[in-house]
């Protein structure tokens, strides 16, 4: 089990819950509430994975890492971007300072 693999399938398993049971799946009750409460979610994981960090927490950081990452696939789809277009946009930057690819964004 590839890293990718893992992402892929938990990315496509999130786009098949939009629209579900949302008694049956979280994804699909945090679809229901709409892309903004969708954004609030991630940007509340993420703040708890700084705070792992910053406490040094090694076990809480990979378990809110996860969530941040699960969270990230929800806010995405959310606004119907998808991971693979994410995939696309890091493949572009790959091999590219990420000095030089900021200037380049701003131009």
């Amino acid at each position: 089990m590839t890293m990718p693999n893992v992402l892929t399938r938990l990315a496509r398993t999130i786009e098949n819950r939009k629209g579900g049971d949302e008694k049956k799946s979280y994804a699909a009750k945090l679809f229901k509430r709409g892309p903004e409460k969708c954004a609030e979610k991630f940007g509340e994981e993420a703040v708890e994975a700084i705070i792992a960090a910053v406490k040094n927490d090694k076990k809480n950081l990979t378990e809110e890492a996860a969530d941040v990452l699960f969270h990230m696939f929800i806010m995405l789809s959310s606004r119907d971007v998808k991971f693979d277009d994410v995939l696309k946009e890091l493949e572009r930057r790959e091999g590219t300072s990420g000095i030089i690819e900021k200037q380049q964004r701003k131009k």
